[in-house]
Order: C-alpha cells, then sequence, then structure tokens
C-alpha cells in the first residue's frame, strides 16, 4: 500500500495515462448536452475551396468575408489562422513577382489597393480578434524578437508568473493588422503526451506578457473590451475574470473543456456567406471564429471523445463552456482525495482479507470499489468535478491479488517452464494451450485449411541505405513497423509465424478455429497498409523536423488459401510453430507480384471468392508464378465493405470483369477501351490503377506486335518471384 501510494505521488506516465484515459471515458458515455448559445464557426471547409479557390485566398477575398459577417451581425470575429507574411497577390506584389507583365498592364496593377490594407480596413470597420501561435523550439525562437501590442489586464493577489505556462516567442500577424485588430488572442495549445487535447490554456505568457486564448480574448472584445484580470493565490492561479465573470482554472491557468459531439449546428460554411446563400440572420448577434475543416488543410485535433475534431470547434467549445459556466474542473485537493482513498481502500482489504473467505473478500472488495468509483463518475456527471477512481481501484485490486495468488504464482512457475522450453510463440492462443497440454510439445503437424499473407517493403534497401550510419535506428525504425503489421495480425486472431528482416508471415486457422479465416485475414492486409500509411505521416513530420528527406514505406501483401500442414517442425531440440504446403509457395509468390501490378495486397484465387461477396476485390490477371505449372487468377483486394458498396466501385468491378475477358479472347481494341474506362472509375474511387493499366496497355502493344496465335490461354507467365 505504502509502494502504491509512493507511485501515486510521483506519478508517472502510465499513472496519469490511465487517469486521463478515465476521464475520456466519463465525457464519453456522458458529452455535454448541446444547448444554444451565439456562438458560430465562420468554416473554410471543402465546399468554400471549390467555390473560391485554394487556400490561402487573397487578402481581398478574405476582408470580403469579414465585411459580410459584419454586415450579417456578428458582434466579434476570432480568427484561428495566421496572416504573418504579405499577401502575395496583392497587385503590387504580384507585379514584382511577374516583372515580364506589359508595363501598362503593371502601372495599372501597381494602382490597385494592396489585399493586406484592404484586410486591415476590414478589421478596422469590425470587432476582430487576430490570432497569434506561439514559437516553442530554440529554433523558432528569434533573439531579436517583435514587439508584441499589449492587452489590458490586472494581476489579483501573488504573481502569477511563476505558475502560468510559458513561451518564449510567438507568430503574429502583419503590423497593420495586428494595429487594426480589436483583440488579439493565443491559439495554441499543447496537447498530453499521448496526443489528446484535453486542458487549454485561457491565459498563458509570452515574451514575458500576458496574453488571453482565442476563445476568451473574443468574449472579452465582444463584451466592450475590459481588461481582463488574473487572480491568483498561494497555490497558483485561481481564475481569469473575463466579461466580469470568474472562469475557474488549474494552477497554470489552463482549463478542461465538456465537449459536445461534433455538430455542424455550429458551422457555417464561407462561401454561403460570400455567395448570399447563408440563411437571413444565422450570424446576428453571434461570437464567430474563423477557422477551417477542410480535410485537406489537416486542422484536426485528437480529443477526449474519441475522435478528432476541427481545431476551431474546439475553441468554439471552449467559449461556450465560459458562457454556460459548464467548464470541468479538477480542484486542486484531488489529489489528497485520491490518496485518502487509496489508503482507506488498501487498509480496509488488509485488515478483512485474513478475517474473510475468498468470495466474502472478493464480493465485499467488488462493493466498495464500485461504490468509490461510482463516487467519482457522481462527481463528474453531477458537479463537473474531476477525481481519478482509476488508482485507487486498481491499487486496491493489487492489494487482493497479492494476498490471494500466491498459490496460484507456485503454478505459474511451472507453466512459465514450459513457455521458456517452448521459445516465443508470438500467438498468446497457442502459448496458453501448450502451457496446459505439454504433450503438444513434439513433432509433427496436422492437416487444416488455413489462409496465409506474406508481406514484404518494397525499396527496403534504398531506405535502410539512410540508415548506414544508423544502425540503432534501423532497429528502431523496424520495430516500429513491424509493431503496426503485427498488431494488425493479432487483432484479427492471426498466428504471426516468423519475421524475416523487413518480410512477415502470418496465418490463420490455426493453432485455434476461425471460420471466416479468409475475410479475417483480408481485413488484417487492410489494417497493415493503414497503419503503415499513418506511420510514413509520423516519419514524414519526423523527417522534417530534423530537416532529411522522408522516404516512405511502401508494403506488398500476398494472401492465398488451402490446406497445409501446420505444427512443430524443425529438429528434436529446436523447432517452429509452421505451416507447409503448395498454398504457403503461393502466398510468398503473390506477395512478390504486387510491385509489378501498383496494388499493395494481391489475393489467389481461392481467397478471393470467399471474400469477394463482403470486401472490394477485383479481377487483374491470370498469372502463373515461378515454380508453378498451373497458373493462377489473381484479385487485387482494394478496400472494404463501405468501398464495395459504392455504385462507382460496382462499375469499376464489371469493367475490370469485361477487361480480361475481352484480354484473353485476345480482342485488344475493346480491352483498351475498357482499361480507359478504368482510368475515371478508378480516380473517383481513390485507386490508383495507373501501373495496372499502363502494364496492359504494354502488353496489349507487344502482343499486336507480336501475335500470341490462337492456342494461347491469356495466361502471363511470370519470370520473376
Amino acid at each position: 500500500m505504502l509502494f502504491a501510494l509512493l507511485i501515486r505521488i510521483g506519478d508517472p506516465g502510465p499513472v496519469a495515462a490511465l487517469r486521463f484515459a478515465t476521464f475520456d471515458f466519463f465525457q464519453q458515455i456522458k458529452p455535454r448536452e448541446m444547448v444554444p448559445v451565439p456562438v458560430a464557426i465562420l468554416d473554410i471547409d471543402d465546399k468554400s475551396l471549390e467555390t473560391v479557390g485554394q487556400w490561402p485566398w487573397p487578402r481581398n477575398r478574405v476582408a470580403d468575408m469579414v465585411n459580410a459577417a459584419t454586415a450579417a451581425g456578428a458582434v466579434a470575429i476570432a480568427f484561428d489562422v495566421v496572416f504573418a507574411e504579405p499577401d502575395r497577390l496583392s497587385p503590387a506584389r504580384f507585379v514584382k513577382d511577374n516583372p515580364n507583365l506589359p508595363l501598362l498592364l503593371s502601372s495599372e496593377l501597381e494602382g490597385l489597393p494592396d489585399n493586406d490594407q484592404l484586410l486591415a480596413q476590414a478589421f478596422a470597420a469590425s470587432r476582430v480578434v487576430v490570432g497569434q501561435t506561439s514559437v516553442r523550439t530554440e529554433r523558432g525562437n528569434r533573439d531579436v524578437k517583435r514587439e508584441m501590442i499589449e492587452v489590458a489586464h490586472a494581476l489579483i493577489g501573488p504573481d502569477p508568473m511563476p505558475y502560468i505556462q510559458k513561451f518564449p516567442d510567438i507568430v503574429q500577424n502583419l503590423p497593420e493588422l495586428e494595429a487594426s485588430a480589436a483583440g488579439h488572442g493565443v491559439f495554441s495549445v499543447r496537447p498530453e503526451f499521448d496526443g489528446v487535447y484535453r486542458r487549454i490554456p485561457i491565459v498563458m505568457s509570452v515574451q514575458g506578457k500576458y496574453r488571453l486564448g482565442l476563445a476568451p480574448e473574443l468574449l472579452r472584445v465582444a463584451t466592450g473590451g475590459a481588461p481582463f484580470a488574473i487572480r491568483t493565490n498561494e497555490a497558483g492561479i485561481e481564475g481569469v475574470v473575463v466579461a466580469r465573470q470568474l472562469v475557474r482554472t488549474a494552477a497554470d491557468g489552463t482549463v478542461w473543456p465538456y465537449l459536445t459531439p461534433s455538430s455542424g449546428a455550429r458551422y457555417v460554411s464561407a462561401s454561403d456567406l460570400m455567395d448570399g446563400t447563408m440563411q437571413q440572420g444565422r450570424l446576428a448577434g453571434h461570437l464567430v471564429l474563423v477557422g477551417t475543416s477542410a480535410i485537406g488543410l489537416e486542422d484536426f485535433r485528437a480529443t477526449p471523445l474519441g475522435v478528432n475534431m476541427a481545431g476551431v470547434e474546439i475553441h468554439a467549445q471552449l467559449l461556450e463552456n465560459i458562457l454556460t459556466n459548464s467548464l470541468l474542473y479538477r480542484p486542486n485537493y484531488a489529489i489528497a482525495i485520491e490518496l485518502l482513498a487509496t489508503f482507506i481502500l488498501g487498509l480496509l482489504v488488509i485488515i478483512l482479507a485474513p478475517a474473510l473467505s475468498a468470495r466474502l473478500l472478493v464480493g465485499g472488495s467488488v462493493l466498495l470499489l464500485v461504490g468509490y468509483a461510482g463516487f467519482s463518475y457522481y462527481q463528474f456527471a453531477m458537479h463537473r468535478q474531476l477525481v481519478d477512481p482509476s488508482f485507487p481501484v486498481l491499487a486496491t485490486m493489487g492489494g487482493i491479488m497479492l494476498m490471494s495468488t500466491v498459490n496460484y504464482l507456485r503454478e505459474e512457475r511451472q507453466r512459465r517452464e514450459i513457455r521458456t522450453a517452448f521459445g516465443q510463440y508470438v500467438s498468446p492462443d497457442l502459448v496458453e494451450r501448450l502451457s496446459r497440454n505439454q504433450e503438444a510439445l513434439t513433432l509433427g503437424g496436422e492437416t487444416r485449411e488455413l489462409t496465409l499473407l506474406f508481406s514484404d517493403v518494397r525499396g527496403f534497401t534504398a531506405i535502410a541505405e539512410q540508415f548506414k550510419d544508423d544502425p540503432e535506428g534501423l532497429t528502431a525504425l523496424m520495430n516500429r513497423f513491424l509493431t503496426a503489421l503485427s498488431n494488425g495480425i493479432l487483432e484479427t486472431q492471426g498466428t504471426i509465424d516468423k519475421f524475416m528482416g523487413d518480410a512477415v508471415m502470418a496465418f490463420w486457422n490455426a493453432p485455434l478455429d476461425l471460420e471466416n479465416h479468409p475475410e479475417a485475414a483480408c481485413r488484417s492486409a487492410l489494417k497493415m497498409i493503414s497503419r503503415v500509411e499513418e506511420l510514413n505521416e509520423i516519419r514524414k513530420a519526423e523527417a522534417a523536423e530534423r530537416g532529411v528527406e522522408h522516404m516512405p514505406l511502401n508494403v506488398g501483401i500476398g494472401i492465398n488459401s488451402g490446406p497445409c500442414v501446420v505444427g512443430n517442425m524443425g529438429s528434436d531440440n529446436r523447432f517452429d510453430y509452421t505451416a507447409l504446403g503448395d498454398p504457403v509457395n503461393v502466398a510468398s509468390r503473390l506477395e512478390g507480384q504486387s510491385r509489378y501490378y501498383g496494388l499493395p495486397i494481391i489475393l489467389g484465387f481461392s481467397t478471393a471468392q470467399f471474400v469477394m461477396g463482403t470486401l472490394a476485390a477485383i479481377e487483374i490477371d491470370m498469372v502463373r508464378v515461378v515454380g508453378k505449372a498451373l497458373p493462377e487468377n489473381i484479385f487485387a483486394l482494394v478496400g472494404d465493405e463501405t468501398l464495395r458498396e459504392k455504385p462507382e466501385f460496382q462499375k469499376l468491378f464489371r469493367v475490370a470483369s469485361q477487361m480480361q475477358v475481352a484480354y484473353r479472347e485476345q480482342d485488344w481494341a475493346t480491352a483498351e477501351a475498357f482499361l480507359s474506362d478504368m482510368e475515371p472509375l478508378g480516380e473517383a474511387l481513390g485507386l490508383d490503377l495507373d501501373m495496372l493499366i499502363d502494364m496492359y496497355r504494354s502488353r496489349i502493344a507487344d502482343m499486336r506486335a507480336n501475335p500470341p496465335g490462337p492456342d494461347w490461354d491469356g495466361v502471363f507467365s511470370s519470370t520473376k518471384k
């Protein structure tokens, strides 16, 4: 118990992560109810980009948007955007960037108003809060800093500087925009260590000056622009007074937003405002935040609700919390409650455990722990207070387990010896099965219907060459990569047979029965591709930070089903649990073929016929792989049931099948026509079919030049593995 108390006081990362996960769970089961408040998001969405053009827009168009919002009755407008550089589409700057323009045209353009000045005039004619973002790295921290405009404030109590979040520098807007704005708010938010945005600073220090966050600054400006005040006590910051109300904060000036699920009711498309199709009075009397939900601009943040949300909507919800007094609150004394609960619960268990039977001990402990967890949830649901139930409950459960499982630990020691003798099987199910049955630790196997998967990295040699002076870095990269693949396999009840450098072999339906093993393997392959894409995005950002070239990991996967022998194969003193058989060889060859078709997941016919009614797969060839006499009809897995149900895919499926028929009948013109039809269908579905289509066009050109003859069976004989 004392050890548990010390852990809680130290608060290591896993303990904090568990606490955060619990608070997230509370919000997920009881999100805040959305109530009408005069807050709106002027959204630079995908529709706006299609209508107005790519972002960033010319500043005169932004000025038009500000003027339109002001005319529509917006009380104040805040930008979740920074205009840090001059607009290169301003007429004079356009002339400077295009010196070969005719002289008369250049003179006329230079005489037109500057876009940035137009935007500054629009700001001055309205009540606008310009957004600013912090600089968090030494590289971005300038020695000579641009002076910030002061925001009027007062300090109540001790100096808040020792407690407040500090940023060394800030990215500001153009000076003319800063000068014409009614307010200046910082929209920087630091995520927790797991990347989730749970706490938002509403007051912070930048260059030693106090700044409000974007949402409270918008409220301050909208209510007349009176100075804000920071109230501090001996424990830290108590709260911030803005718009004549005290917003309670944590000691560092942060608050816990209480979120609702994302709602379209908050959003107004910027294009609707600018083309006059917006509902009459939609922005009247509203506090307006300008931001983006466009997918391509990637301003999405992980939230406690378990889904990503546009950053501007998080600011809007924070503003709603302030207006409706619905912020979550974690009092400074919460840790004292949690330590006391851990002590009392643990002490009760220690006293009662020797005197109670196992049944009564378990039953009484469940009541105690459920009661405390219920108290914690009650505080959240009724008072919006965050008191952690997870650590006291888990610490008490640890004490119960420690005192009631000594005999089990003796038995576990014997099982551990079996596991040591067996080695490192990847499948936990197989390890558990063998720990219960020592007789299974013998050579031999059984014939089972399996689905097998092989994966490999394309161009791994070039990637490895980047790490020729950093073998530890290459090892770390491979561990991250193989972990992503392994998780995709194990989540679908697959067994990882072996790792072969950057390659993986896995199978389904052994050692445990799995009825729909072909579909499970295909879903695993889709997960693997998705996880690798996510890893590539992370590595791309890491490469940009280090200033090195990013080389993405591209994976090829081959899947095939059929009867195999699976079991312990090897010598008397060293063996592996593996699978042997012709379907294994075919799956390996299909993986190698993926690079020539430009599609990452290739299915054998036996697998494809099982999943084509559920998942999105198209026929791509009849091929005779190296080492095989009989041809194999192969398919490409391109998506899940969501893609399969789309009308565009149904048409693509038919066209691809008809192309194959025409190709095998040597009807080259018809086959080429179908290939042309496949191109726009693939683009509409987001599928890259270029390599497949180009390959067939090249084949057809060769066939025309060298006709294969009437006895040709339409089979392509691959000479490469």
